[in-house]
């Protein structure tokens, strides 16, 4: 008796003191089932059925001008089907991640069909698939017109006016994004090329603006010249093309001997696809330039100084950045300082200028223009600092 009382006393005692749980109702969130034309679909899982939606991770950045590029490119694509393309700052410690963000509808048995799709036309590298609110969905719009507006705010620095500090910042940017969404990359051809490293944007968007600026050059259509032959990217072109000479010359791949002489590889090489023999020439200029001591050469870097042997399958970037503006200067002189006839001349020779290669190269000039005059309006200014209405927030 005495051991029952205990025990029960004890029971009392305990329960009176604990720390009861706090009951709660569980509601389980299921998928809704349902049939829409004739076909199944779930729809994501909502406390309120019909208000959440589907929506991918695609990719995401450290660098802000890299993120709206990149965006501005995959929102404009009609492979997208128009699905709305978000992109959203998040703060990871000290640094901020910008997000892009796709639609995937509301279906979850086609959203990674959509997947399959879009990363065939090479145009998301991930899909992390996750349902979004229309509270949550609000702000990321909201955040998204932010980043759109501004990018495309009236500009009053023009590219001419800013430093080649500031020039080398935005436009390794520039080089990044170009080679990222080369076709040859994203549609996987091959040769398929490697897009450049940041390393390497830096130190080509160095070297331009240099040799724009000592030649004087229009760096605007310097940089179209460079995103139409090769996106900035290191890669040999015209790999059987060959012309004859009547003799060869030291460093001359002979493909064929006849009774006209030779028949030598030409192909072209580098960010610039400048022809072995269009190199000889070019070499035979610059020498002759600094023999005449039209311009000083020493107010180049030493980089970008080639020695005086020409030695054509020892050629570096650096070389063929000077040799490229030194062409385009020779071209623009001999057309009287008509740029368009120029360019289409680097590509169709000046017997044969090429109108639409200039067109095209003025396409992609604009576009430089553009993201480097834009992305200097905004002064260093963050995106993620901009405070958002008042309603659009959570």
């Amino acid at each position: 008796m005495l051991l029952t009382s205990a025990a029960t006393g004890g029971y009392f005692f305990w329960d009176f003191y604990r720390v009861k749980p706090i009951p709660v109702k569980i509601v389980a969130l299921l998928p809704v089932w349902s049939w829409n034309e004739g076909h199944p679909s779930v729809s994501p899982v909502s406390a309120t059925p019909g208000q959440a939606a589907l929506v991918a991770e695609v990719e995401y950045f450290h660098d802000e001008l890299l993120a709206y590029l990149s965006f501005d490119f995959l929102r404009n694509q009609k492979a997208l089907g128009g699905k709305p393309v978000y992109l959203v700052p998040r703060e990871e410690g000290p640094r901020v991640v910008y997000r892009m963000l796709v639609g995937a509808g509301s279906n979850w048995l086609n959203a990674y069909g959509e997947y399959a799709r879009l990363k065939a036309e090479g145009l998301v590298r991930s899909w992390m698939v996750f349902q979004i609110g229309p509270e949550d969905r609000n702000r990321a719009a909201a955040e998204t017109r932010v980043f759109v507006a501004a990018y495309n705010k009236p500009v009053k620095a023009k590219l001419e006016t800013l430093s080649p500090s500031e020039l080398r910042q935005y436009a390794r940017r520039f080089l990044l994004f170009k080679s990222r969404v080369d076709p040859r990359i994203r549609h996987r051809l091959e040769p398929r090329p490697e897009p450049i490293t940041p390393k390497t944007a830096d130190q080509l968007a160095a070297d331009i603006i240099a040799v724009a600026d000592f030649y004087d050059l229009p760096l605007d259509i310097f940089l179209g010249i460079a995103a139409v032959e090769n996106n900035y990217m290191d890669v040999r072109g015209d790999r059987e093309h060959g012309i004859w000479k009547r003799r060869a010359e030291r460093g001359d791949v002979i493909l064929k001997r006849g009774r006209r002489g030779v028949f030598v590889l030409n192909d072209s090489t580098g960010v610039w696809q400048i022809t072995r023999e269009t190199l000889r020439f070019a070499h035979r200029m610059y020498l002759e330039d600094r023999e005449k001591g039209v311009r000083d050469y020493s107010l180049l870097p030493e980089r970008l100084l080639p020695p005086r042997t020409l030695y054509l399958d020892e050629v570096n970037s650096h070389w063929l950045t000077l040799y490229a503006g030194m062409l385009v200067r020779y071209l623009i002189d001999h057309f009287d300082g008509n740029i368009e006839m120029a360019v289409g001349a680097y590509n169709g020779g000046i017997g044969r200028p090429n109108a639409r290669y200039g067109e095209h190269v003025e396409a992609a000039a604009t576009h430089a223009r553009r993201v480097l005059e834009q992305a200097a309006a905004l002064h260093g200014e963050a995106m993620e600092d901009v405070e958002l209405p008042p309603e659009n927030k959570r």
